[in-house]
């Protein structure tokens, strides 16, 4: 097993952030809800505690025993995280006069605490909490400060225990990653968590877990599912059988593509084409959330009969990554989202399940793959719903409104890629509105479909922002579509962001 970092999670939204941060130190670390720390605990070299929505005034806030962590491991509590540590043991923590929120100048005032080591004076911090801590206990001891804050950091004397009212997660903290990287060596960490680490040690582990049992994986051309099949099949090769479904609502050409892209990387993939079935079950359908669950019992049941063909297959493969297991537990244990990388499918199927990226980060996904020897264009593909194109065509579905939406999204994505900015925005998408326009082409009037385009950037699909594409191009694509597929006489651009608006439109 690796030393890891163990992050006990009181809820706040950039807990995951922390574990990234930790991942790109090249550092093994688990985020756990905040009762939860493992009762193995050989490997853990250090806790760090996470921010929260709560107050420690609060009577429903997150409070456990920090006896058996306290001396033993170092800690580092962040936001709610140290003003929980400093309340624990007797300090004061108060609604401040007004909510410190975003950019402050943190001073350190002890020039040799480990923790800012290299740290600038003054450098940027990024606040986000409406409590401060006014009293601290005597062993407790001030090692920064702000303009608003007394106390921006703390060490308590005789523990490696520290505590920081900031984030030092966030891209906004100038020095964050610096002082998490001083909170590693202070844990003697050896920050050997590499992608080609990680390959060699789960291939080893497949080999023993699977033996000579058959595994089927169902495919969807996205990046974690491929980089699944990949890694599977360096640990068992034939032994994987990949199963690709064209439910006709992929991308243009999309099928074959993909098909052929897995030919190179030498997969057992059998590919199904589905289309008929999946058009014949959504005639009629409008409802958004009824077409997604049509969609995916469809799925299940191409996978099911694909799998009754297959003998001895005892395990089931699937591209689940870290936050899908993450966002499908609360911090109290209780489901909140149900994922569909995380559900019931093996049980209903008698198959066991096995996942080798449930640990990984997106970002580790993609180092992974490159440490694999994937293309760079299966790595760098943008996020596609597993509905596909069922949830960009608002309304009923038909062949023709397909036919309509993936010719005006090829034009979309390769002048994307022609004028170098399919890399640069985290998501785009042509949509196929439930609406027609007048319009005029040669001499004629026209009464035909509207397309909208929607491109976004972001980190994490949390959150997201409108991409700002060059006018030029969105005048050449809107010209392409308008011009070039039947059917569609207005292009518009969605310049919406996330929240309030979401990155798809259903």
């Amino acid at each position: 097993m690796h030393e890891k970092i163990i992050i006990l999670d009181f809820g706040s939204q950039t807990t995951q952030l922390i574990g990234r941060r930790l991942r790109e130190l090249n550092v093994y670390c688990e985020i756990v809800p905040y009762n939860k720390f493992p009762a193995d605990d050989a490997d853990v070299k250090g806790v760090i505690l996470s921010g929260s929505p709560f107050s420690v005034n609060d009577r429903e806030a997150f409070k456990p025993d920090m006896s058996s962590v306290r001396g033993k491991y170092p800690i580092l509590g962040i936001c709610y995280g140290a003003q929980y540590l400093a309340w624990l043991a007797g300090g004061k923590v108060e609604k401040g006069d007004s909510r410190e929120y975003g950019r402050a100048m943190l001073t350190p005032t002890d020039k040799d605490d480990r923790l800012f080591k290299d740290v600038k004076d003054p450098s940027q911090v990024w606040m986000s909490h409406g409590d401060t801590i006014t009293a601290i206990p005597s062993n407790f001891k001030v090692i920064a400060t702000t303009g608003d804050v007394a106390v921006a950091a703390y060490k308590i004397d005789g523990e490696p225990a520290w505590g920081v009212q900031f984030h030092p997660e966030v891209f906004h903290t100038e020095d964050g990653l610096l002082l998490l990287d001083n909170f590693l060596t202070i844990c003697g960490m050896k920050k050997d968590w590499t992608p080609a680490s990680f390959v060699e040690g789960t291939v080893e582990i497949l080999r023993q877990q699977l033996g000579d049992d058959r595994v089927i994986l169902a495919l969807s051309g996205g990046v974690d599912s491929s980089v699944t099949a990949v890694l599977l099949n360096r640990a068992i090769g034939k032994n994987l059988t990949c199963i690709f479904v064209d439910h006709g609502l992929l991308r243009k050409n999309e099928f074959e593509n993909v098909l052929r892209d897995y030919e190179h990387l030498g997969l057992n993939v059998k590919g199904i084409d589905a289309k008929e079935r999946f058009y014949s079950r959504l005639a009629g359908i409008s409802d958004p959330e009824a077409k997604r669950k049509i969609i995916g019992k469809g799925f299940i049941d191409v996978f099911e009969e694909e799998a009754r063909q297959l003998d001895n297959v005892k395990w089931l493969g699937q591209g689940t990554i870290y936050p899908d297991i993450i966002e499908s537990l609360s911090i109290s244990g209780t489901v909140i989202k149900s994922h569909h990388n995380v559900g019931g499918l093996p049980e209903k199927m008698h198959m066991k399940l096995v996942e080798p990226l449930r640990l990984l980060f997106k970002d580790e996904v993609r180092r992974v793959g490159r440490e694999l020897g994937m293309m760079p264009h299966l790595l760098k593909r943008q996020p596609f719903p597993g509905p596909g194109l069922g949830i960009r065509i608002l309304g009923d579905i038909t062949p023709e409104k397909v036919r309509v939406l993936q010719d005006a999204d090829d034009i979309y994505i390769k002048t994307l890629r022609e004028w170098d900015l399919y890399d640069k925005v985290w998501q785009a998408a042509a949509i196929l509105l439930p609406v027609k326009s007048v319009g005029v082409m040669g001499d004629e009037r026209t009464y035909e479909n509207v397309i909208a385009l929607r491109a976004v950037t972001s980190t994490d699909a949390m959150t997201a922002d409108w991409a700002h594409l060059p006018y030029e191009f969105l005048a050449k694509v809107s010209s392409e579509i308008i011009n070039k597929v039947r059917g569609v006489n207005r292009v518009v651009y969605d310049i919406s962001s996330k929240p309030p608006a979401t990155i798809e439109w259903e």
